[in-house]
């Protein structure tokens, strides 16, 4: 029973390990390689696309925030952000808080 037992469990190592090796070496033709550079580039490129989109969502929730553009803004405001000097936005600070 035991030497069964050890016989089943060193085949199925074995087997395993065949497997393994096989893909390994599958990985490293030049078919695989290119699979693996095409995967990278797509994942590089999903990756902008993502970035790119979040930029643009936080660039439109910034504007909405300080009304800087779009009609619903008034256009006092839109000229007064442009047109005011960069220390008047600044708030005081006090010495020790910040």
């Amino acid at each position: 029973m035991r030497r069964g037992f050890w016989f089943l469990a060193g085949a199925g190592a074995g087997v395993y390990a065949a497997f393994r090796v096989r893909r390994v070496m599958e990985a490293f033709t030049p078919d695989g390689m290119r699979d693996r550079l095409a995967g990278l580039a797509v994942g590089a490129r999903l990756l902008g696309e993502e970035v790119s989109a979040g930029m643009a969502e936080a660039e439109t929730d910034l504007r909405d925030r300080l009304g800087l553009d779009g009609p619903e803004a008034p256009r006092h405001r839109r000229v007064e952000a442009q047109t005011r000097p960069r220390e008047l936005d600044r708030e005081p600070t006090r010495k020790g808080i910040l």
